[in-house]
C-alpha cells in the first residue's frame, strides 16, 4: 500500500490486530446451536407423534363406518337388495369407503397442522401490528367464499363421478359372471360399447370434477397476492410516517406468507375433499335407508318346531296399487309336502319370502306351530328353515367348509353324514383333495348337479323343520337329476316342505299341490284331484306333457 502511494491505508491496516476467534463467545454459540438441535428433535418427535395419533383416529373412524354399514347391509330389507345394482352396492361399500379413508388420511393431518400454523402465526402479526393484521385478515373470509363457490359447483360432478365408478363396477361385474353367454350369443362388442359409454361418463365426471376444484389454488393465489400487495402499500405508508420500522415491514410481510400457506395447501388438497364429500354422500346413502321393522321387544320363542303352518287371510303387495296376495288362507300339517305351481309372477317365491319374514304381510298373520311369526324373532323363525334354492350358493372355500355352512359347530361325523344322505359322498371321494377340496369363488370346478348336492348335504345338516325347494335339476344330466330327486326325496322325510316346482313332474307325489295365480291360491289339492277337475293346473300339465314340442312351438 505504501508503494501504491496510500500511505493512510497502510497505516491502518498494520495498526489492526487479526486474532481468528477473537471476541467470540463459543459457550454461547454452542448453546444456541444445541438449542436449535433440540428443537428440530422435538419438532421431528411431535411430527412423528401427529401423524400416529391421526392415522390411529382415521383407522380408527374408518373400522367404525365399515362396521355401522356391515350392520346396516344385515338389517337391511329384501326389497333393497332386489331394487339395487350389486355392483353399485359393493363399490359403495368397498370404492367409496376406501376414498374416505384416502381423503382423511392426505387431509386431516394437513388440516390440523394447518389450523395451528394459522394460530401462531396470526398471534404474531398482531403483536408486529395490529392494523396490518386486520388487513391481512380480512382476506380470510373472500378466499372462504371464493372456495365454497368453486367447491358448490364442483360437488356434483364428484358425486357422478362416484355414481359412474359403480356403474361401470357393476357392468364389469355383470359381464364377468356371465362371460360365456355373453360370447356365445356374439354380444362382445355390444358389452365393450356399454363400457365405453359408462367409462366415457365417468371421465367426463372426473374432468369436470378436477377441472372446476382446480381453480380453487389459483384463485386463493390470487387474493393471497392481494393481500401481499395491500400490506405493502399500508407497511409503506406506516414506514413513511414513522409509526413502524421498516424490519418490522419485512417480517410483518414474511409473516402473511406463511399466514397464506396454510390456506394455499388447504386448496390444494379441495379436490380430494370435494372427492371425499361426495363418497360420504352415497355411504351415508345406505346409512339413512329404512331398517325392517324391529323385532318385539318380549319375544315369544319358538322352541323345537314341529312345522305347522298357517296362513290366515293373508294379505301383501309390493306396491299398493298392483295386487299380488290377496286374503290367502292355508293350513300345513307337520310333515307334509306343499308344492306351489303356477306361471312366472304369480307370487310363487313370494309366499315362501313371507314364510321366512323376508317380507312382512300388510294384512292376516302367519303362524308356526300357533305363533305369530311377527312375534317371534326374525333369527327365531328363519332359525325353522333350510333352503335348497335353483341357484345353488357356494362360497369360495373347501367342500368341508361349504356343507359346514349349514350348522354352527359340526363334527366330521356329522358333515360326513350329510354328504352320504345327500348322495354327495360319492363325487366328493372322487376328489383328490376329498372334502378339503377348494371351490372357486363361483365353485366353476364342480358341475352344476355337483352344486345343487352339496346345497342339499347343508340342508340335510341344518336339520331343519322346515323346507323351501326351489326346484333345481332343469340343468342337470339324467343321473345326477336322480341322484337329486332320491336326495331331496330322502330329505323331506319327516319334514314340513315347500317345493316350488317348475316341472310339474317332480311334484306329482306331493300331499297338497297350491296352484298360485296372480297371487291368489285358485286350485287346491292333490294331482290326481287336480287332474279330475281339469282346471287351471290341468292345462299346465297338458301344456308340458300333452303336447309335442312341435305343438308346443307353433302354440
Amino acid at each position: 500500500l505504501k508503494a501504491s502511494g496510500d500511505d493512510r491505508q497502510a497505516e491502518m491496516v498494520g495498526a489492526m490486530t487479526l486474532n481468528p476467534g477473537n471476541g467470540v463467545d463459543f459457550g454461547e454459540l454452542a448453546r444456541i446451536i444445541s438449542l436449535v438441535a433440540v428443537i428440530y428433535f422435538v419438532s421431528a418427535l411431535l411430527s412423528w407423534a401427529q401423524n400416529s395419533i391421526m392415522a390411529g383416529v382415521t383407522q380408527r373412524t374408518m373400522f367404525r363406518l365399515r362396521e355401522e354399514v356391515d350392520h346396516k347391509l344385515g338389517r337391511l330389507p329384501l326389497k333393497y337388495y332386489d331394487s339395487t345394482p350389486r355392483g353399485d352396492l359393493l363399490s359403495r361399500v368397498t370404492n367409496d369407503i376406501d376414498n374416505i379413508a384416502t381423503t382423511l388420511q392426505q387431509t386431516l393431518t394437513q388440516l390440523v397442522t394447518s389450523i395451528l400454523t394459522v394460530i401462531g402465526v396470526l398471534a404474531m402479526m398482531v403483536w408486529i401490528s395490529p392494523l396490518l393484521a386486520i388487513i391481512s385478515v380480512l382476506t380470510v373470509p373472500l378466499s372462504f367464499f371464493v372456495t365454497m363457490l368453486i367447491a358448490k359447483r364442483s360437488k356434483p360432478h364428484f358425486v357422478d363421478q362416484w355414481a359412474w365408478t359403480g356403474t361401470v363396477n357393476a357392468h364389469v361385474e355383470e359381464t364377468f359372471s356371465g362371460h360365456e353367454l355373453v360370447r356365445v350369443y356374439g354380444h362382445r362388442q355390444q358389452a365393450i360399447a356399454e363400457f365405453d359409454a359408462a367409462n366415457e361418463r365417468m371421465y367426463e365426471s372426473s374432468f369436470r370434477a378436477q377441472f372446476i376444484s382446480g381453480l380453487i389454488q389459483p384463485a386463493l393465489t390470487f387474493i393471497s397476492n392481494l393481500n401481499y400487495v395491500a400490506i405493502a402499500v399500508f407497511g409503506g405508508l406506516r414506514v413513511a410516517s414513522g409509526t413502524m420500522s421498516l424490519g418490522d415491514v419485512q417480517a410483518f410481510i414474511q409473516y402473511s406468507r406463511q399466514f397464506s400457506m396454510p390456506i394455499m395447501q388447504i386448496a390444494g388438497v379441495a379436490n380430494l375433499l370435494q372427492s371425499g364429500a361426495a363418497s360420504v354422500e352415497r355411504v351415508f346413502e345406505i346409512l339413512d335407508v329404512p331398517e325392517e321393522s324391529p323385532d318385539s321387544e318380549s319375544p315369544a320363542r319358538i322352541i323345537d318346531p314341529a312345522g305347522r303352518i298357517r296362513f290366515e287371510n293373508v294379505r301383501f303387495r309390493y306396491l299398493e296399487d298392483v295386487p299380488l296376495i290377496e286374503d290367502l288362507s292355508l293350513d300345513v300339517e307337520p310333515g307334509q309336502t306343499i308344492a306351489i305351481v303356477g306361471p312366472t309372477g304369480a307370487g310363487k317365491t313370494t309366499l315362501v319370502n313371507l314364510l321366512m319374514r323376508f317380507y312382512e304381510v300388510q294384512s292376516g298373520r302367519i303362524l308356526i306351530d300357533g305363533i305369530d311369526t311377527r312375534d317371534a324373532t326374525r333369527e327365531d323363525v328363519r332359525r325353522c328353515f333350510g333352503m335348497v334354492l335353483q341357484d345353488a350358493w357356494l362360497f369360495e372355500g373347501t367342500i368341508y367348509d361349504n356343507i359346514a355352512y349349514g350348522a354352527e359347530s359340526p363334527t366330521s361325523a356329522d358333515i360326513e353324514r350329510a354328504a352320504r344322505a345327500s348322495f354327495a359322498e360319492h363325487f366328493i371321494r372322487t376328489l383328490p383333495e376329498g372334502y378339503e377340496s377348494l371351490l372357486t369363488d363361483l365353485a366353476e370346478n364342480v358341475s352344476s348337479g355337483e352344486r345343487q348336492l352339496l346345497t342339499i348335504a347343508r340342508a340335510f345338516l341344518a336339520d331343519p323343520a322346515v323346507l323351501i325347494l326351489d326346484e333345481a335339476t332343469s340343468s342337470v344330466d339324467t343321473r345326477t337329476e336322480v341322484l337329486i330327486q332320491r336326495a331331496m326325496a330322502e330329505l323331506r322325510r319327516g319334514r314340513t316342505s315347500f317345493v316350488i316346482a317348475h316341472r310339474l313332474s317332480t311334484i306329482r307325489n306331493a300331499d297338497v299341490i297350491l296352484v298360485v295365480d296372480k297371487g291368489s291360491i285358485i286350485e287346491q289339492g292333490t294331482h290326481d284331484e287336480l287332474m279330475q277337475e281339469q282346471g287351471f293346473y290341468f292345462d299346465l300339465y297338458e301344456s308340458q306333457f300333452a303336447q309335442s314340442p312341435d305343438e308346443i312351438v307353433a302354440g
